[in-house]
């Protein structure tokens, strides 16, 4: 931690101690110190008084520009637009949808480590885990959207279920509101209130080699070598190559998390044809992850929060998560007007895992039980989109026409090994405890049979039709999907037990009016889709029916303002979303199973980025929501909030370059959730909980190179506090931690 202090201690002193530390960096690396100071003959001087650590330095327009470049480079990358699935890349201020991208120097600055983490920039995103393991479940307009919905450059089924590294991607975009037109049905079902879409790095026009390292309390170690080179006759050929790791103990006590990803990304076009391969492999784990919190029935309150950095799980309890992923891109250009494009992508991945998790039963107490169980779990999917873009014009109105269909295919296989007891733990003086034997098995643990077989077929069309001179779009389609879903008994002979063969359309409009250049109001009524329920339990009248595919809907207007530098975004929504429950049928004890539940989730969100003043940089808004109710099994939840879902959540971003240090920017960070309800009843909430996040980073010239250091400290106030409630199970808020990295450009 001694040299995390080093920056720090320059924004503290002023610029006369960047030239010891550029000193002290020269002298490390063996190059020789040539730097760029704003005040040309203030470090001149500085320097001199340095000279015995270092040789002379000496100021250049060289390193000036290389110091704006970088300093350019290092700002908030947060752009208004994105990848629409159907509909292609778009402006924001284009389309009547709510879309934003995080870039890929956004989250090499905050040094993030996780796609969870990346996504803390945004006020609509919560994350939390998922049930009895480590995964990530990000949770946008009230409803959820799982790893296995998280789609690469539109396609579904290619992307790491569990935990996902971000430093493969160079943009991670989140799309509010329902998208079953866009990118058709997620096979996870989720993806309702929003979707998130990955973009893989390519190879650009300027050379990179950049070399970063990484530390972060308590003891995690690592970094990563991102490399990429344009060749060939006009540049033609790109070759992207990203190696990254980390290992270590969190902030956490005694978890430890490792990570190693691996990708290589080759492009070649030429004027109307376009080609792209990626190639990539990810490992993370958990060791000893501290996991969510169930109340049990007799816990008739919410307990107090332990220690921020307690560990209330057993160190015996780990994941390891192995994925090899890729996907290839063919467009071509027959004219102008018309162009033709198909992507191919797969996954391959094995997972497995000790789990454990507590259930609560004295709040006042926090006395508990946990159970064991060990879980493989490995996967196989194929993904596939192909269509057709046309432009043309019918007398004053162009048309951009998009036709095409999309296919995945994915097949799962599964076992278990359980504890046939559950052991006694606690939930604030947390014991050791040797792990249970796990004797009850299901299936086989050395080669898991398949659980599930699914295949998604969709063909899709849409008009996007624009007139007066572009100020006024109109956006009309539709989208079939085929659902073929068949379950297996993976836990005894493998015979098949469930069989869903289902389809629907789900249409789409949307209209866009520009007032000025500058800003446009706009309207959107989308649907989502997610496999209907088949009536499964006891002593059911209904037992085995199969339910049509629920279909979301949701009505959204909302207006932006874009200026290039500073974007804006105010929308108002409404989604409703059937459910499904079972009561009481007749007098004789029995149940029926029915679809006839809504949960209606209505919604305010501000979006607010870009350059406020010279120097001066934000990230952040606000949402508010109402997640109501209704038409719940005998009325007995009617008009209660759905549980986990803040009433509101705030998020800002602060960038800030000190006018006295060139190259020298201090950040800040606060996130703001509101209160979440525990159970239907809403009998049990969480409170209001804030974090902050301090930091700061410095870029300057070593050797006619940009190299920037940067540190961060996250819940600088060591808070502690229950983040999430989703899903009816508690997740607790991360205790303080420090982060520092140094990033070369070679």
């Amino acid at each position: 931690m001694m040299h995390a202090r080093l920056p720090v201690f320059c924004f503290a002193q002023g610029c006369r101690h960047s030239a010891v530390l550029l000193a002290i960096l020269a002298a490390f690396s063996g190059s020789g110190a040539a730097m760029a100071d704003s005040h040309k003959a203030e470090a001149t001087r500085d320097a001199g008084k340095a000279a015995t650590a270092a040789a002379p330095v000496v100021p250049s327009r060289k390193d000036e520009a290389i110091l704006v470049t970088a300093r350019r480079r290092n700002q908030m990358d947060v752009r208004s637009g994105g990848q629409l699935g159907a509909l292609g890349n778009k402006k924001g201020l284009d389309v009547p949808f709510n879309i934003r991208s995080y870039g890929a120097s956004l989250i090499l600055n905050q040094q993030s480590q996780t796609l969870g983490q990346v996504l803390e920039n945004d006020p609509s995103v919560r994350t939390t885990y998922g049930y009895g393991n480590f995964s990530e479940i990000f949770v946008i307009r009230g409803f959820p959207v799982y790893g296995d919905d998280v789609a690469i450059n539109g396609l579904y089924g290619i992307t790491p279920r569990q935990l996902v590294s971000p430093q493969l991607y160079d943009q991670v975009q989140v799309l509010n509101g329902a998208s079953a037109f866009l990118n058709g049905a997620a096979p996870g079902g989720t993806g309702i209130g929003g979707g998130i879409n990955l973009m893989f790095k390519h190879a650009g026009n300027t050379p990179i080699t950049r070399l970063t390292g990484d530390y972060a309390s308590q003891g995690v170690g690592g970094g990563s070598l991102d490399v990429g080179r344009r060749f060939g006759q006009d540049k033609a050929y790109g070759l992207r190559l990203n190696v990254a790791g980390l290992s270590g103990q969190t902030s956490v006590e005694h978890e430890r998390r490792h990570s190693a990803v691996l990708g290589a990304d080759f492009d070649w076009h030429d004027d109307r044809t376009r080609i792209s391969l990626d190639m990539n492999y990810q490992n993370q784990g958990v060791q000893g992850g501290r996991p969510g919190v169930f109340l049990g029935a007799d816990a008739t309150s919410v307990p107090r929060v332990p220690g921020a950095a307690h560990n209330y799980g057993q160190r015996w309890t780990y994941n390891d998560l192995n994925y090899i992923f890729g996907m290839l891109n063919v467009e071509h250009d027959f004219s102008e007007h018309i162009t033709v494009y198909g992507a191919f992508g797969g996954l391959g991945g094995d997972e497995k895992g000790n789990y454990s998790t507590l259930t609560v039963h004295d709040s006042g107490t926090g006395a508990a039980t946990a159970g064991a169980m060990y879980v493989p779990y490995t996967q196989t999917n194929e993904s596939t989109r192909g269509g057709v873009r046309a432009h043309f014009k019918t007398g004053f109105v162009k048309h951009e026409v998009n036709a095409g269909g999309s296919a995945l295919w994915e097949e799962s296989q599964t076992a278990y090994a359980m504890a046939e007891n559950a052991f006694d733990t606690t939930l604030y003086d947390t014991a050791a405890v040797p792990p249970p034997a796990e004797n009850l098995t299901g299936g086989n643990l050395d080669n898991p049979l398949p659980t599930s077989r699914t295949q998604l077929y969709s063909l899709f069309f849409s008009d996007t039709m624009s007139f007066w001179k572009g100020r006024i779009a109109l956006i009309a389609g539709f989208r079939y999907q085929n659902m073929l879903i068949n379950g297996y008994d993976a836990y005894g002979n493998g015979a098949r037990t469930a069989y869903y063969n289902e389809g629907a359309i789900t249409p789409v409009v949307g209209l866009v009016v520009h007032p000025t250049r500058r800003t446009s109001v706009y309207f959107n009524r989308i649907e989502g889709l997610s496999q209907g329920p088949t009536a499964s339990g006891s002593n059911l009248v209904n037992l085995g029916q199969i339910f049509p595919p629920f279909r979301s809907v949701q009505y959204e207007v909302g207006a932006k303002y874009d200026t290039g530098r500073f974007t804006t975004t105010l929308a108002f929504y409404q989604i409703a979303q059937p459910n499904s429950y079972t009561e009481p049928y007749g007098d004789g004890g029995q149940f029926i199973f029915r679809e006839n539940g809504l949960q209606r989730n209505r919604g305010v969100e501000l979006n607010v980025n870009g350059q406020i003043l010279p120097g001066l940089r934000f990230n952040g808004g606000a949402t508010l929501i109402d997640a109501d109710l209704r038409r719940t099994a005998q009325g007995l939840d009617n008009g209660h909030t759905a549980i986990g879902i803040p009433n509101y959540t705030i998020n800002g971003n602060l960038e800030y370059d000190l006018p006295f240090l060139r190259g020298a920017t201090v950040v800040g960070r606060v996130e703001n959730t509101g209160r979440q309800w525990v159970n239907t009843a809403n009998t049990l909430h969480l409170p209001v909980w804030t974090r902050f996040d301090l930091g700061a980073r410095y870029t300057f010239a070593v050797a006619h190179k940009p190299l920037t250091l940067r540190f961060d400290v996250e819940n600088i106030a060591n808070t502690r506090y229950w983040g999430s409630a989703f899903n009816g199970y508690l997740l607790q808020g991360l205790p303080r931690t420090f982060k520092f990295s140094f990033t070369a450009d070679l």
